[in-house]
């Protein structure tokens, strides 16, 4: 009865201690375009990312992204790197996820339509790296 409740025990404390990982992934994508007037447009990007490899030391948690984003326009050629980042975190608790926003201007020689951004992702910890896709919308007021 002793070994049963021995090896109760120990694996309860297995499995409570046993760390969870979590997939390195972007999610809650969202992008918009507005006309600020004389013939530009101002588009604003964001997404999320969890599941990216964090440092601690002394109670303190850091982590590093790096992302660039290409932009399809309408006619599906590819504006590659419109917009380059790294964003650098640190916590004094782990970090759950971090915001990756993207913000640029566009004239008047972009035609109204749909264009789609794509986040390219690398987490600078571990090499991982994933892709997030979102679309807009532009459109030109008369």
């Amino acid at each position: 009865m002793k070994k049963i409740f021995f090896v109760f025990v120990v694996l309860l404390l297995i499995v409570a201690c046993s760390k969870k990982d979590t997939k390195f992934e972007a999610f809650s994508a969202e992008a918009f375009a507005y006309d600020i007037g004389d013939g530009s447009a101002e588009v604003n990007a964001t997404v999320r990312v969890k599941g990216f490899t964090q440092t601690e030391k002394d109670n303190n948690y850091k982590a590093e992204v790096a992302y660039q984003v290409d932009m399809i326009k309408p006619d599906s050629s590819v504006q590659r790197s419109i917009f380059k980042f790294v964003q650098q975190s640190e916590e004094k608790e782990a970090i759950g996820d971090i915001p990756l926003e993207a913000q640029f201007s566009l004239d008047s020689t972009y035609e109204a339509g749909t264009y789609t951004l794509v986040y390219k992702i690398s987490d600078k910890n571990s090499e991982n790296k994933i892709e997030a896709k979102v679309n807009f919308d532009l459109k030109w007021e008369l």
